[in-house]
């Protein structure tokens, strides 16, 4: 099984409710992306606090049904 872009935006949306978010599928397998997310969530938190974030929200996937993520995140 493989996530679609809809389903990545939807489960860190539901962590990060204000985030804009754009998902590019880096080779069109469904398996590797690159997120680029902007949040006020964001404010204050160094770089791989902001990751942290994102990861928590995929949850279970990363690593399993997400394959490969590759991150950019920009405070609002």
């Amino acid at each position: 099984m493989t996530l679609t872009p809809e389903q990545i935006t939807e489960m860190i949306k539901k962590k990060l409710p204000d985030a804009e978010i754009e998902i590019i599928d880096l080779k069109g397998d469904n398996n590797h992306y690159h997120a680029k997310i902007q949040s006020k969530n964001f404010k204050g938190l160094s770089r791989i606090k902001q990751h942290q974030l994102v990861y928590n929200a995929l949850g279970k996937h990363m690593g399993s049904t997400l394959h490969a993520l590759m991150l950019t995140t920009k405070e609002i």
